[in-house]
Parts: C-alpha cells; structure tokens; sequence
C-alpha cells in the first residue's frame, strides 16, 4: 500500500518542496518528472497544477495533496483540509484601471456600468469565485436579484445575467484591461504586477495560503490513515518550528525559582543539575514573539544563553487520528 501525494507546480513548487524537506522528506527529480522520488517508500509523488489537485484528491486519484486554499474554495471540492502551511500568501482582489478615481468598490463599479448601461465585463481564472462574490455584493442583488452572472468559456457559457460577463482567464489576467475586460478578479502577493499594468486593487476577496488535503475516504482507511497523519504530523512541526524558539540557559541554584516564576513561558521546562551543584541548565521552547519580551530577565537571571531556530516541533499529543466505527466495534469485541 501507498500514500498517493500530489504536490504543486509553479508558484507553490519551491516553498512546497523547502517544507517538506525542512520534514525530513528527501525529494529528487521534481525538475526533470512529473513523478519525483522521496524517502519514504510508502508515499508515492506526483507533480500537478494547483488548479488540478483538489478534483484529483477528492475523487480519489490522490489521496493527499498540498495546494491553495483558493482552489480548494473555487473547486467546491469535498476534501479534508488537515493543516494551513501558512506559506505562498496571497490575496483574491478585484482590480481596475488607476484611471478610474470614482471606482473605489465593487459596489461602485456595479454601479457605474449599470447606471452606463454597459454591460461589466470581468477576466478571472476564478471563475465560481468570482460569481459567488458578485452575487453576495449588495448592489448586485439590488439590481440583479439573484440572477447568475453570465459565465463565458471556449467550451460553454452558463448564466442569465448578461449585463455582467465573467471571461475565463489563461493566465496574464493584467494584460487584459482596458480593451478585454473592465476588471479583473486576480490573485497576488506584493501589488506589483497591479502597479505595473497601471492597475488598482478595490477589493479583496479572500486571502490564501497552502493547505494540506486529504481524501476523505482515504482517511477512513486505517493503513492509509496512519501514514497520512504522518505527513500531518511531521509538516504540523515545520510549521510550528517556524514560529518557535529552543533556548538554553544556566542558572544558580538561588535564581532557579526566580526564574521559573518569571518566565511564565516556561511551562514544562527541562531541567538539569551540572557538575557544580550550585548551577542548573533549563531548556525550553517559546514563542520566538515572546523572546525579545523575555530577554531582560534571562540577562538578569541567567547565564550562557544559547538560542536554537528548532527544524520542527512535532505536537506528538495534539495530533492523533480518530478511529473509524468498525475500529471502534473491533475494540469492543476484546
């Protein structure tokens, strides 16, 4: 038996592989296969688009898959979402021309086109998105009720809005305002590429970062399920480490209890007597927003202070998968 794990090309590719390798995972031949190999002899990679990866592991292609929250939102796949990676921020907006100073909103862009009686024409590769904020906006439905917004692709087109058109993007979205589109539903982390095609952002729609999905039937399977909360278990660490510190101090005997009464931080420290009996090495982990904050009183108290960035902090009792009601039953039965 083995895990199929589909990871993502393009823009969510090299800080996917920089976590899964701060995991312990040893990865080779992304660049040259859409099926590179890793350490692990029970999980099988596959390369796919982003775009792709929640459909392939809801249906059951894959049974995990690292992709963006976005797509996992305008696929309406029907997956388990494990773990924010909280890595590749973006944010869904809407965008127009810098030119437009009235149009601050999308109210006001509904607004402007409907009182023009020009048809709004829109460019996104979001298409069920899009739609779905449209209609959610109040100026939309207080001219348009709940009618849909026209949806137009090479293959179909769906809706019965025609006073606002929604065109299926291949990429290059900012290229097409003003003589292809009016504006534009489009994901981006600094603005820059806004700015450089003379665009603005009015809104925005959601944000997004990479998730960690699973299969739900896959999930149900006990074999299938242990090794999928392995990888949970061991990116859940990635992530956490990222926002954790590993400090060492030593400490005398007199300021020991000064210094755990101080440092609230320090729930569950360790603590070790050294080969003078009147000192102690303590060592813990906080939050590395924390560390500034504590700091005087380490200097005060302490002595020999040792920082670490921690590679991982697994959360070994925080994350144990639920049994299925046949599991359960088969306990009983002993």
């Amino acid at each position: 038996m083995k895990v199929r794990f589909a990871i993502p090309k393009g823009h969510l590719a090299e800080p996917t592989l920089q976590t899964l390798r701060r995991a312990g995972y040893v990865i080779t031949g992304e660049e040259r296969t859409y099926h590179p190999t890793i350490n692990d002899p029970k999980i099988e990679l596959k390369v796919l688009r982003p775009q792709e990866i929640p459909i392939f592991v809801s249906e059951g292609l894959q049974d995990v898959g690292i992709t963006g929250l976005d797509w996992v939102r305008e696929t309406g796949a029907d997956v388990e979402v494990l773990l924010d990676l909280e890595h590749s921020h973006v944010r869904l907006v809407v965008a127009v021309p810098k030119s437009w100073r009235k149009i601050n909103s999308l109210k006001s862009l509904i607004e402007e086109f409907a009182r023009e009686g020009k048809p709004l024409r829109i460019s996104t590769e979001y298409l069920n998105l899009t739609a779905q904020y449209l209609k959610g906006n109040e100026a939309y439905r207080r001219l348009y009720g709940d009618s849909d917004p026209v949806m137009v692709t090479p293959w179909w087109r769906k809706g019965d809005n025609d006073r606002v058109l929604i065109y299926l993007s291949f990429g290059a979205t900012e290229a097409k305002p003003p003589e292809d589109a009016d504006a534009i539903f489009e994901v981006i982390e600094t603005g820059t590429t806004l700015e450089q095609n003379d665009l603005k952002p009015i809104e925005t729609v959601m944000e997004s970062t990479a998730v960690l999905i699973a299969n739900k039937s896959s999930l149900k399977d006990p074999e299938k399920r242990e090794k999928i909360y392995d990888i949970l278990t061991l990116l859940r660490g990635v992530v956490d480490g990222r926002k954790k510190l590993h400090i060492f101090v030593n400490v005398s005997k007199e300021n020991l209890p000064k210094l755990l009464e101080r440092l609230p931080a320090l729930k569950r420290p360790t603590i070790a007597p050294l080969s003078d009996r009147d000192w102690y090495s303590v060592n813990t982990v906080i939050d590395k927003d924390q560390f500034l904050q504590l700091l005087p009183t380490l200097r005060r108290l302490a002595q020999g202070l040792v920082v670490y960035e921690p590679r991982q902090v697994l959360p070994l009792d925080q994350i144990t998968p639920k049994k299925t009601e046949k599991e359960e039953r088969s306990d009983g039965d002993w």
